[in-house]
């Protein structure tokens, strides 16, 4: 996945992973998936202020967005939060000092919903464990998104801290029972069912879903399996599919052009990645018989984001377009926002968002992108339904 500019957002969700401490991850416990991604995203959103304010908020639809709930379906999102405040959490760790240790407290240690913010707070104890920057796993959200099942993620969660290591190390099958939250079964007290429903399909979405690769060790006394590792390396078939730079572009003449103009290499590679080569030389061509413009690379990219010429010679499309009205709804619904809502909403449209040029043209131009038109008029429909109703090819 391609690194959100963070400096352009603001607020508590500005990140796209979150720090989750080793002794959070280890005692997660018997989470569903659903509950499991609330966790990470709960934390993401209290992160930055976890040792400086007692108590959190988020935009409660936008949190159910995040995590793949229905919106409106708050039903769901209390039985969640509910399974978060029943959780235990337990750490048995060294303190800066040396010493061991060991404590316990409930996951949440409240959470209430009013007037649709979610409101919740964090046991003092293990909120100064959960925002001690020493030994934390990165957990991406954007990768998270993808999982469809709670044991692959949890395993994912357990073993991505290592993959600069490239083992996890051995685990008791006690201790890996424990953190697939499947400890207590007797069904799986037995190797073999656990190896067939847990390890097995785990491994299998971990290796197909996410930026890492596993391979599963284990080691015996006798003929009894009694320890488990995960090799752990980069998965480069995700690299691949997430890093398209745009390398090919600088060969070309336009790309030539628009360097000449004085706008970066990044920008011309995004700006030929997003339009192609043919639409930027109409462009600038158009541009170049501007009089008075002060910046060229400006104008440019205005033009290119409103598509300035493609109706008859003026500075902008007709302004009862249907795409000019698509987007002063918009504007609309932005507007209709808090400030602390608005940050949330692109927070979450840029975790939708996968393609590296698109995510870039959302960080430029916001719900003005262009590249990202389509998506973000979905995406605001989902909120306000109806809202582009009477527009025509809206």
């Amino acid at each position: 996945m391609a690194d959100i500019q963070r400096d352009k957002l603001t607020g508590s969700l500005r990140r796209d992973a979150v720090k989750k401490h080793v002794a959070a991850i280890h005692v997660s416990g018997k989470l569903t998936l659903l509950q499991r991604k609330l966790s990470n995203v709960l934390l993401l959103n209290a992160y930055d202020t976890l040792a400086s304010q007692a108590r959190h908020q988020i935009d409660a639809r936008t949190l159910c967005m995040m995590i793949g709930y229905n919106s409106n379906d708050f039903q769901t999102l209390k039985q969640s939060l509910r399974g978060l405040a029943e959780t235990v959490a337990e750490w048995d760790m060294l303190d800066e000092k040396g010493r061991q240790e060991w404590g316990v407290s409930s996951l949440l240690s409240y959470a209430k919903l009013k007037d649709g913010v979610c409101e919740y707070a964090y046991s003092p104890a293990l909120a100064d464990k959960l925002h001690d920057p020493k030994v934390f796993a990165l957990i991406n959200l954007n990768i998270q998104r993808r999982f469809t099942s709670g044991h692959a993620l949890a395993l994912y969660e357990n073993c991505y801290r290592f993959v600069r290591t490239g083992s996890s190390g051995w685990w008791s099958l006690e201790l890996f029972r424990r953190l697939m939250g499947v400890d207590g079964s007797s069904y799986y007290e037995s190797y073999k069912h656990l190896n067939a429903k847990i390890i097995k399909p785990a491994v299998a979405e971990v290796n197909k879903t996410s930026n890492i690769l596993l391979e599963p060790e284990t080691r015996k006394r006798g003929r009894a399996v009694t320890d488990i590792r995960f090799k752990i390396k980069e998965n480069p078939q995700l690299a691949i599919l997430d890093l398209d730079d745009g390398e090919g572009h600088r060969h070309g003449a336009i790309y030539s052009k628009l360097r000449g103009l004085g706008v970066s290499d990044r920008l011309a590679r995004q700006w030929l990645q997003t339009h192609g080569e043919e639409a930027i030389e109409a462009k600038l061509d158009y541009v170049s018989k501007r009089q008075n413009v002060e910046s060229m690379v400006g104008y440019l990219s205005a033009a290119l984001k409103e598509d300035y010429g493609a109706v008859g010679q003026g500075d902008a499309p007709a302004p009862q377009s249907a795409k000019a009205q698509r987007l002063g709804r918009v504007q609309q619904a932005v507007q209709g926002r808090s400030p602390t809502q608005r940050d949330a909403d692109k927070r979450l449209f840029l975790s939708r968002i996968e393609d590296n040029v698109a995510r870039a043209d959302f960080e430029r131009f916001g719900w003005m992108s262009p590249v990202n038109a389509a998506e973000i008029a979905t995406f605001w429909e989902e909120f306000n339904p109806g809202l582009f109703d009477g527009i025509e090819g809206g």
